[in-house]
């Protein structure tokens, strides 16, 4: 609306309304309510008193006929819901696997825990043992002396992995929650599954997965790359088409009774073409350029995501082959050290052996333990990281 009013005069006051309904392809349909007066109005735009109504249709011949920035836009929504939604299950995939991380280094400090339970009991008895001992003249002072630092050592040993215990279980407490945003914390006496290694693949859905099977089109990152792709190519056709010239045609019938429908005749109409075009269209060439850029390089991206998730999965896959057999390596080599720490000990309480090499054994047990519980850890991990990289659905 458009009015001028000077020295109590009216010169025009001008009144127009329209709304247009666009279609998928170049043409609107629009319908158009006109009403002027005023002393100084434009003859061209003179109009019955009662205005002037007029409907039609504008028609796009070369730019914005097969595609333009309301199509393009419309496309690309689509395909950024599409991508949305893939790159919504890598981050799924991601929460979860911090969160089984956590999960395995609270198993870890608990076992660790354990070991050092254990062997802090067998510290006490054969402390007092030595004391005894001592007492009775069969042992020397030192050997007492020794074996106190022992039993020190474990306590401290044992208070160590206390800590680091409690800290883990703060950390898991991060992922766990009830209805209603309600963050949980675990108790002491609650204890993680120590059969893990039995159920973990059921857990992660792992049991059946091979490369064989494994198709990479179907993984979410290089499924949210493809709509990506797609997306810029729309961009692209939409550059292209802006190096057209623009021919817009339009034809409107017009009628000062727009509510009779069979007012609107080819005897009134109002018609017109409008044509433009910048004269070396360098910003068109320009944008279209870069276009094809954006494009090559997403697909290069793509291509590389491919080769790269393969090559990780292939090595977490020799990593966990390789984590059986060192595992079985592992458990002999515990079992081993059990056997010896069990000799020595019959050893020393015959008196056939002395408490330093009984400590050593038993050092070198619990070392074996520790090694053991950490490669266990490490097979956790790696069976983590495959159901992040291959961003499969936990159940």
């Amino acid at each position: 609306m458009q009015k001028k009013q000077f020295k109590e005069k009216e010169y025009y006051n001008k009144l127009n309304g329209a709304f247009k309904i666009p279609t998928w392809y170049g043409i609107e349909f629009k319908a158009n309510f006109e009403q002027n007066n005023g002393v100084f109005l434009n003859p061209e735009n003179n109009v019955p008193l009662d205005g002037l109504y007029s409907a039609g249709v504008s028609v796009s011949l070369a730019r914005g006929l097969l595609t333009n920035q309301r199509m393009a836009s419309l496309k690309q929504a689509k395909y950024f819901l599409e991508q949305a939604k893939e790159d919504q299950q890598i981050t799924v995939n991601t929460i979860l696997y911090n969160a089984a991380l956590s999960y395995f280094n609270w198993l870890k400090t608990y076992n660790e825990k354990k070991v050092y339970d254990d062997f802090l009991n067998n510290a006490k008895v054969r402390f007092e043992a030595t004391k005894r001992a001592f007492q009775e003249g069969e042992k020397p002072a030192i050997d007492t002396l020794e074996a106190g630092i022992t039993l020190n050592t474990r306590k401290l040993n044992l208070e160590k992995a206390r800590i680091k215990l409690v800290k883990s279980s703060l950390e898991l407490s991060n992922f766990l929650w009830l209805n209603e945003n309600t963050p949980i914390e675990l108790k002491e006496n609650i204890i993680p599954d120590v059969n893990t290694f039995n159920t973990i693949d059921k857990t992660f859905n792992i049991a059946l997965f091979n490369n064989e099977n494994f198709n990479i089109e179907n993984h979410p990152k290089i499924k949210s790359l493809v709509f990506k792709i797609k997306s810029l190519d729309v961009d692209k056709r939409l550059k292209m088409n802006n190096l057209l010239p623009k021919i817009d045609l339009q034809y409107n019938f017009i009628s000062p009774n727009g509510n009779q429908i069979n007012s609107f005749n080819t005897n009134n109409y109002k018609a017109g073409i409008n044509f433009s075009m910048p004269l070396f269209v360098r910003k068109e060439r320009g944008d279209l350029k870069l276009a094809k850029i954006k494009l090559q390089d997403k697909k290069l991206e793509s291509e590389t995501a491919k080769v790269v998730i393969k090559n990780k999965i292939d090595a977490i896959q020799k990593e966990l082959n390789s984590f059986i057999v060192q595992s079985n390596f592992t458990a002999n080599i515990v079992r081993d050290y059990g056997v010896l720490l069990k000799a020595e000990e019959r050893k020393f309480f015959l008196g056939e052996s002395s408490l330093f090499l009984v400590n050593y054994r038993e050092e070198k047990y619990i070392d074996s333990k520790l090694k053991a519980i950490s490669l266990e850890n490490s097979f956790f991990k790696s069976k983590a990281t495959l159901f992040k990289e291959a961003v499969l659905k936990a159940f």
